[in-house]
């Protein structure tokens, strides 16, 4: 029986923090090599023992995988490698008596162009009401030859693909995930079905991918770079799909998070007025770099673009699109560029592990709430994948530059002795482990006193039993150059230390929590960050 909806009045998302799960690689719990709803809800009770509020789930609907699930070709169906339906309301209602909730992802932009939507478009040809869901133009050119225009693709590559009759379709992923017409009433009837559909199943929340691409200038012009308005990100049209997605949500007492990629603040912001989206990632602490001057900066940002809608930041490290944070940080360049991306990219994974502790830390302490991405709390770098195993869109439509983001999607270790690390009892995971992975597995950090698990289920304890963390104000302290310093409320006290000396604490009664040991004299280290009681 699928989870009571939440009230309407219950704000518990404003300072969750939120595990992602990529379910391909969570746990296997028939032994074919791809993680499952069956492998997820034996761990459950891993995911309550480390504290965790609620669970984001990637899509784990039909699709032929092309872009790992994101390529959907049924809403209302969960793919026969994860489970059934009915697998998924056990989940849903298993995590919710334990006290987690359930968070689906929507994909919006785009279907699998194995969805019945697309394959009846095709069949359908030039003109037909079924080619009216989608973007399908006339080529230019003499004989139609050419594309329609010269959109970017949000992967390299083309965005537009011809069919055998002639006429084109958008894609602004990959071909295999043909764009939708958001001018189109039924497209809107069917995701509001949709919203519905899980709502009614117990779900607390739904993750928009790619919030800001769904509605298209309708003449599709030609791009110029740095000329606004963009001709398919953050049209205004897009406010009225999500005042529509808003008014189903407050039926059932749902959450949304948007993926929301805008460098605009004011922009970013009228996607969290009170009648739109709760939450949307904050992308530019992801990709900041580990300095003390901008990371202060981005975090000023964040929460003054929040400010004047009342919605609260949220707050992430990594997540399945990007490099795992033990490794950026241990990098010469700490932050993140999708099109810096490149191969054989040196990473001293001591140093990157000293500050992605402290970066816990400095995370879990920020006004909000916080995403954490599975494996993160258990230190795994990024893994190289053999050239012949990469499965990533981006790595192939790139023309094998970029390595893609498989390297972060490898499945868990759970227990250093078994075969494949306790991830499935049979075949060998999709993409392969590497082979020091032991030292990773959750039975050897559970019992370690000192490892990244203990860390983060000690921090998260605290989060719950200490008042002043979550949602809620935060001031700075005065500290010495290259050290962060700020009290939330009841005398909480972060302080993170990215100075390459170390730095005295403030005073303070007890400390309460620390990313590594304090020096003999009492010092907190470089890259190193305490949670302190005044």
């Amino acid at each position: 029986m699928a989870a009571a909806p939440s009230s309407p009045l219950d704000n518990w998302w404003r300072d969750a923090v939120i595990y992602q799960v990529y379910p391909r690689s969570f746990a296997d719990g028939d032994g074919d090599g791809t993680g499952d709803l069956a492998g997820v809800r034996a761990h459950l009770p891993y995911l309550a023992e480390l504290g965790v509020n609620a669970v984001w789930f990637t899509p784990w609907y039909l699709s032929p995988l092309v872009d790992g699930g994101y390529d959907v070709a049924d809403y209302r169906t969960i793919d026969p490698a994860f489970g059934t339906l009915e697998d998924a309301e056990k989940l849903i209602s298993e995590a919710a008596e334990l006290g987690i909730r359930t968070i689906v992802d929507i994909v919006p932009n785009h279907v699998s162009d194995q969805h019945d939507w697309f394959r009846a478009a095709l069949a359908a040809g030039p003109g037909s009401p079924e080619r009216e869901l989608f973007h399908f133009r006339p080529g230019r050119g003499e004989s139609g030859e050419l594309p329609p225009n010269d959109w970017p693709s949000q992967f390299s590559g083309a965005t537009w693909t011809r069919v055998p009759d002639g006429e084109w379709y958008l894609h602004l992923f990959t071909p295999e995930q043909p764009d939708l017409n958001w001018a189109h009433p039924a497209v809107r009837r069917e995701h509001e079905d949709v919203l519905r559909f899980w709502y009614e199943r117990g779900v607390a929340g739904v993750r928009i991918d790619s919030a800001a691409l769904l509605a298209k200038h309708p003449d599709l012009p030609e791009f110029e770079e740095g000329v606004d308005p963009h001709p398919y990100i953050d049209q205004d049209e897009i406010h009225d799909i999500y005042r529509a997605w808003r008014a189903i949500a407050d039926e059932y007492g749902g959450v949304f998070v948007g993926e929301v990629w805008l460098p605009d603040s004011e922009r970013f912001a009228r996607y969290l007025r009170p009648d739109e989206l709760h939450t949307a990632f904050n992308f530019n602490f992801l990709a900041c770099p580990w300095e003390a001057d901008r990371l202060r900066g981005t975090i000023d940002d964040t929460l003054a673009e929040h400010a004047p809608v009342g919605a609260p930041a949220t707050w992430v490290l990594c997540n399945h699109d990007v490099t795992r944070t033990v490794t950026r940080y241990g990098r010469a360049d700490s932050g993140f560029d999708f099109a810096a991306k490149a191969f054989g990219t040196p990473a001293d994974l001591d140093l990157g592990t000293r500050r992605a502790r402290a970066a816990a830390l400095l995370t879990l302490a920020l006004p909000g709430s916080v995403y954490i991405y599975q494996g993160e709390e258990l230190g795994l770098p990024e893994g190289d994948i053999p050239l012949d195993r990469i499965q990533d869109p981006m790595h192939f439509r790139s023309g094998g530059r970029d390595p893609g983001r498989d390297g972060c999607r490898i499945p868990l270790p759970w227990a250093a002795e078994e075969s494949h690390y306790g991830f499935g009892p049979g075949s060998a995971p999709w993409l392969p482990q590497p082979a020091d992975w032991a030292r990773y597995a959750v039975d050897r950090q559970r019992t370690d006193p000192e490892s990244m698990l203990t860390l983060y289920r000690t921090a998260l304890r605290l989060r719950r039993a200490e008042p002043g963390f979550g949602d809620g104000p935060m001031t700075w302290l005065p500290a010495e150059e290259g050290v962060l310093a700020f009290a939330r409320t009841d005398g909480l006290l972060c302080v993170v230390n990215l100075s390459g000396r170390p730095a005295a604490l403030p005073p303070h009664e007890r400390l309460l929590l620390a990313s590594g040991s304090l020096d003999a004299q009492g010092r907190l280290p470089s890259d190193t960050a305490v949670w302190l009681r005044a």
